[in-house]
């Protein structure tokens, strides 16, 4: 039986090798809202998303490989962490 965490990587793993099939890097096809709905919604930077694909996708060939594919969600996920800690205090002080 696989811990939390180890669930949660071979989740990453399994979604970046679902989406890039046999070519073995993902196109843009993880900046649409579709992929992210929920967590984009809030942002107060409506480009988060195309940012920080650019920062990750250093060879400007518009294609990530696993390594940035988890620094895109690494990335992703510490935006939307912000907001979430930041929407935990205030609902706190309610």
């Amino acid at each position: 039986m696989l811990s939390e965490m180890e669930h949660t990587m071979e989740s990453m793993m399994f979604t970046f090798h679902k989406f890039a099939e046999d070519k073995g890097y993902l196109t843009k096809v993880l900046s649409g809202e579709k992929e992210f709905p929920g967590f984009l919604e809030n942002q107060k930077d409506p480009l988060a998303m195309e940012k920080i694909m650019k920062d990750v996708d250093q060879c400007c060939a518009g294609r990530v490989g696993f390594q940035s594919f988890f620094l895109l969600i690494a990335g992703l996920t510490i935006v939307c962490n912000d907001y979430f800690v930041v929407h935990k205090k205030q609902k706190g002080k309610k």
